[in-house]
């Protein structure tokens, strides 16, 4: 996590290295009962490239962990495991069905005198359980939303489908991870809301209805603005893996040729009376040729029986961004239909927002360093708001604090989730820092806040002030 090479006096390097992936794999142990069948039992495993006895003698040991646990409690065995060079952790999504990720410990690598070999030292308590437990079940949920259950793979095709579907995603899927950056955020796994006046929330609430009623294929709507979502007609937990899919992996994607001036969506068109800017982001390249092949992203959200099976367009407006979720294959003429439609109108509404956009910037005052930073969630409908993260990437969601500071942060939720009752701890750090964690009916607030001489009342006082500028219309308890 401290990437800075530190300067001994003797002039020589001490080197830090932050967490890495070691190992992950997938296992269904009664794939495999008899001795001399214990291959059948892995379904997926990175880095392929381990010899066949070294990966069959480490999901045994996993397996013999799982099952020493069970006997203290039957109902929750092991969730992590912790060593000196490295971290386990381990998730049953579906029954028998186990996934396991081993992260190695972050490290720093002191130089010896004399040309002896450097010295390795690991830092064991560096890493939280509740982070690295989070990203491992994200990276079941986000191959469940694209490929459905395992147990659905298994049912279709057999173990050999569900071994081809767990190979093509995670050989992707596990290049995005970037461990280094993983904190709070992941955790609450939130979405970040754009607040808009009534009005121009009407006129987006009538622009999703009147779509749904004349595309009869579109089965659900959700609309956002850049990375920020307005409307959603999806369940919540599908919403916020969507969410995540398409804020760190799609949007960054399509912005980067943008950027270079490649793809750019202003390249308007005249429908009627009206400039047309929109383009889809999945799908066609282009609806000029009708005989381009294409093909939108299946996706699977649950329902009240099983998961349903649908497809995922995503179309762009300036930043205005609905995407649709429907049922059958879409034709090119379908695609033309629809581009008819929701082009023109979704231009209109896009000034409208980026208009309130603006205003709400203004609002919140000019964009100089603030004396405090700060994180908020909401448990009840998944809303997020930090000061602390600037812009996501491609791979990650990048901190603008010192990861001790993310790390006290941590060990704060960590509290909070041991107990209901409502809370509130505050830390001072060994550096100018303190730290206010506030925890009241499904809410939680933490703040940085940088005073080196303030007092305890000083600090709480600053506190409520933020309270009551940022979250005026938000109750917390004192």
């Amino acid at each position: 996590w401290r990437t800075a090479l530190a300067i001994m006096a003797s002039g020589m390097q001490e080197k830090q290295y932050t967490p890495s992936l070691l190992s992950f794999f997938i296992y269904n142990p009664k794939f495999g009962p008899r001795e001399g069948e214990e291959e059948k039992k892995i379904l997926f495993y990175h880095p392929s490239e381990v010899e066949k006895n070294e990966k069959i003698r480490n999901v045994g040991l996993c397996e013999a962990i799982v099952q020493f646990t069970r006997t203290f409690c039957p109902r929750k065995p092991a969730k992590s495991l912790h060593t000196q060079k490295n971290r386990q952790f381990f998730l049953e999504p579906e029954e028998n069905f186990w996934m396991v990720m081993v992260v190695r410990n972050p490290m720093i690598e002191k130089p010896n005198k004399d040309g002896k070999p450097p010295t390795v030292e690991y830092q064991e308590e560096e890493l939280l359980d509740s982070v690295y437990g989070a990203v491992l079940q994200q990276c079941y949920s986000m191959y469940k939303i694209f490929n459905s259950t395992f147990n659905r793979a298994v049912e279709t095709g057999g173990v050999e489908l569900l071994i081809q579907k767990l190979e093509k995603f995670f050989y992707r899927y596990l290049q995005t991870i970037h461990l280094q950056s993983c904190d709070l955020l992941d955790v609450f796994g939130g979405i970040s809301f754009l607040p808009l006046d009534k009005m121009t929330y009407l006129k987006i609430q009538s622009f999703v209805n009147k779509v749904e009623e004349n595309l009869s294929l579109v089965k659900y709507t959700a609309f956002l603005y850049n990375d920020q979502l307005i409307w959603s007609g999806l369940e919540q937990d599908d919403m916020r893996i969507l969410y995540k899919y398409l804020t760190t992996s799609l949007f960054p994607r399509h912005s980067e040729p943008e950027l270079a001036g490649r793809d750019s969506p202003l390249r308007p068109e005249v429908m009627g009376n009206l400039l047309h800017y929109g383009r889809f982001l999945t799908g066609p390249a282009t609806l000029k040729d009708p005989d381009a092949k294409f093909r939108f992203p299946k996706i699977f959200v649950n329902t009240e029986d099983r998961s349903e099976e649908l497809h995922l367009i995503v179309y762009k407006v300036n930043g205005t961004i609905p995407h649709f979720l429907y049922s059958s294959d879409s034709k090119m003429f379908r695609l033309k239909f629809m581009d008819a439609l929701v082009g023109p109108q979704l231009t209109l509404l896009a000034s409208d927002i980026c208009e309130q956009y603006n205003i709400n910037r203004r609002i919140s005052g000019p964009e100089k360093e603030p004396q405090f930073k700060f994180i908020y969630f909401n448990h009840m409908n998944l809303a997020e708001k930090s000061t602390i993260h600037m812009r996501k990437t491609a791979g990650a969601s990048l901190s603008s604090v010192h990861p001790d500071l993310m790390k006290i942060l941590g060990d704060i939720n960590c509290d909070f989730a041991r107990v209901d009752e409502d809370e509130e701890i505050i830390v001072k750090a060994m550096t100018d820092y303190w730290v206010v964690g506030k925890k009241s009916d499904q809410r939680e607030l933490y703040v940085i806040l940088n005073q080196k001489n303030a007092n305890l009342i000083e600090v709480n006082d600053e506190v409520k002030r933020l309270c009551s500028t940022q979250f005026n219309n938000i109750f917390f308890l004192d």
